[in-house]
């Protein structure tokens, strides 16, 4: 067996686990987790998001489908998630690209393209000048708009912008207006919480300042707003004032100030680390930027890398250092943005040196892998608990379809090379060639010439 195919094989191995866990009730729903105890009997409230929901399984099809024919269980998954985030966008009101209708849209274009228009069109008609009111609750209690990518008017605008079509200017419009009007000023730039009322800041990509940045250089450059990208600019410039460039990387803490959250103080992953704190250089590159704080957005970007590969990661060096293998926190976002990278390098020797990290991170998904004849899963760590041992997750962030994902990309990256496809998403498009892309609009596609 070729090193792809082992790679493929157990991505089919995690897929078809989590293929015997997709039940019925009023559509397709999948539990987070599998434990054992009975307590996955019934849909949660979050059934449908691509977070923890069935929506997390269109980007798994569409990677399938660069390279065999869906079965016909698959393709008739796809029609019911099709079938039940159509219905449910038309009344939801959570606006959010991980738990709400910018998952819906993301879903819908990569299963049934042109359907995505039903949830832009209730994003568009749920907005608010202060952007997108939500039930998350952060902090709990509240219905303040949020700005993060995760949960806020950051990814609503990159999925705007990713999906294109006749909402797509006003959302992402909104959406930036709205990030500006809450920004947060600082010696450096510009800063933003999750909410604006949060007093710490989780400044990476997935709740903080980088990613909020990120999407207004994309917003500013497919809307041609020289604001928006200049206000990317200066939320780079906050997020370097308070990272550190030692030792040739770059690396931000995961929480400011530390003691508002028990974890690690740096961590190397896509929602709090250099993973994908590296995404708000490539847009600012995608923007026309190409300087910031006296540094080249594309060195930066590398930094970020260059701290990755120096970290120890995937290796679990010390209790709560390297605990989920996942795409939020762990192994496999780690690799998907590393193949990204290396798409992005050309044939450089830094795009081998990418390539093999990420083939380190698939050895240790292939190692970690439990499985039985109903397929293959992973279980996470929590050394914060007794025993510390998780119950396997099946979903796109935390569990084995996201896994599954990865582990197949890597398997046709290492068949076809650097120019294989890519199945690209709202939250990374911008990071690898237009040429390699599959599903980003020429919406997305307008770079503005600009240097800062």
């Amino acid at each position: 067996m070729t090193l792809s195919d082992a790679y493929r094989e157990l991505g089919e191995a995690a897929w078809s686990w989590v293929l015997g866990h997709v039940r019925e009730d009023e559509g397709p729903w999948l539990p987070e987790a599998v434990s054992g105890d009975g307590r996955d009997t019934a849909p949660a409230e979050d059934r449908d998001t691509l977070y923890a929901g069935i929506a997390g399984l269109a980007p798994v099809m569409a990677e399938i489908a660069q390279y065999r024919e869906l079965s016909g269980r698959e393709q008739a998954l796809a029609t019911g998630i099709v079938t039940r985030l159509s219905a449910e966008a038309r009344r939801r009101t959570e606006p959010s690209l991980y738990g709400g209708l910018a998952g819906d849209a993301m879903a819908l274009k990569l299963l049934a393209p042109g359907e995505e228009s039903i949830a832009l069109r209730r994003l568009a008609d749920v907005a608010t000048p202060e952007g997108w009111k939500t039930a998350v609750g952060f902090p709990p209690g509240s219905d303040e708009p949020l700005n993060d990518i995760i949960m806020g008017a950051a990814g609503v605008v990159l999925t705007a912008v990713w999906a294109g079509g006749e909402f797509a200017e006003g959302i992402a419009t909104t959406g930036c207006e709205a990030l500006l009007h809450v920004a947060d000023r600082t010696e450096a730039g510009l800063d933003w919480g999750i909410a604006p009322s949060t007093e710490w800041r989780a400044p990476n990509y997935s709740h903080g300042t980088a990613g909020v940045a990120a999407a207004l250089a994309v917003a500013g450059a497919a809307l041609r707003r020289d604001d928006f990208v200049a206000a990317a600019v200066e939320g780079a410039q906050h997020v370097l004032s308070v990272g550190s460039l030692e030792d040739g990387g770059f690396v931000v803490p995961h929480t400011i100030p530390p003691s508002k959250r028990e974890v690690e103080p740096v961590t190397y992953t896509w929602c709090h680390g250099p993973a994908g704190t590296g995404h708000l250089f490539a847009a600012l590159s995608h923007a026309g930027v190409e300087r910031v704080s006296g540094f080249e957005v594309g060195e930066l970007r590398h930094r970020c890398l260059t701290s990755i590969l120096a970290s120890g990661v995937p290796d679990r060096l010390r209790p709560g250092f390297w605990d989920n293998d996942g795409r939020c926190c762990g192994t496999a976002g780690v690799g998907d943005v590393l193949l990204d990278a290396a798409q992005d390098c050309g044939a450089t020797a830094r795009a081998e040196t990418l390539m093999q990290a990420a083939r380190r991170m698939g050895d240790a998904l292939v190692e970690r892998a439990i499985r039985d004849e109903a397929g293959a899963r992973w279980r996470f760590l929590e050394h914060r608990k007794d025993p510390p041992l998780l119950p396997p997750g099946t979903t796109w962030m935390q569990g084995a379809a996201g896994i599954a994902a990865y582990l197949l990309r890597l398997a046709r990256f290492i068949e076809t090379g650097p120019n294989a496809p890519v199945v690209d998403r709202p939250d990374q498009w911008w990071a690898v060639p237009a040429s390699l892309r599959r599903t980003a609009s020429a919406a997305g596609r307008r770079p503005v010439s600009r240097a800062s």
